[in-house]
C-alpha cells in the first residue's frame, strides 16, 4: 500500500489567535476549540478537511513530544507533515527504504504513547516529516 498524505500540523505559539485567523479563512474550527471541557488551554486541536488533518499544536506540546525543540524566529516555517502507513511494519519498512537511498531517519521508528508507530525523516530541504501507523486497537 502506497503511503498517503494525511496530516499537516502548524506549531503555534498562541493557539487562540491561530484558531481564530484560520476560522476566518474559512476552516470548520468550532469556537472555543482552544479550550477543553474544563474550560482550561487545549495543546493540540484538529480537524478533518476532506480526509486531510490539520492540526494546531502549541509550542509547549511540540518541545515535549520533540526534546531539545526550539521555536524558531517568527516569520519562519511553523509546520510539520505526516504520512500515514497502513501498518507498523511499513512504518519500518519506510525508514529503511530512506535510509538505503541516504537519507536522514531523525527518529527511528517506536511506538508512541498516543497509539501510533511513530518515525520523523528529513526531507532534503532540512523539513522533518512523520510517518506513522496506527497500532492495534488504536485509531
Amino acid at each position: 500500500m502506497p503511503l498517503t498524505f494525511n496530516y499537516v500540523s502548524f506549531v503555534v505559539a498562541d493557539l487562540e489567535r491561530s484558531l481564530d485567523f484560520y476560522r476566518t479563512l474559512g476552516l470548520p474550527i468550532p469556537a472555543g476549540a482552544h479550550l477543553n471541557s474544563e474550560g482550561g488551554p487545549e495543546q493540540h486541536v484538529e480537524i478533518d478537511q476532506n480526509g486531510l488533518r490539520i492540526a494546531w499544536e502549541t509550542e509547549d506540546l511540540v518541545q515535549r513530544v520533540y526534546p531539545g525543540w526550539v521555536a524558531p524566529p517568527k516569520g519562519q516555517a511553523r509546520i510539520g507533515a505526516a504520512l500515514e502507513a497502513g501498518t507498523p511494519a511499513e512504518v519500518d519498512a519506510a525508514c529503511e527504504r530512506l535510509q538505503a537511498q541516504g537519507y536522514e531517519v531523525e527518529t527511528a521508528p517506536y511506538d508512541a504513547f498516543w497509539g501510533q508507530r511513530y518515525a520523523t525523516v528529513t526531507d532534503p530541504d532540512g523539513n522533518s516529516v512523520d510517518v506513522f501507523a496506527w497500532l492495534e486497537g488504536q485509531g
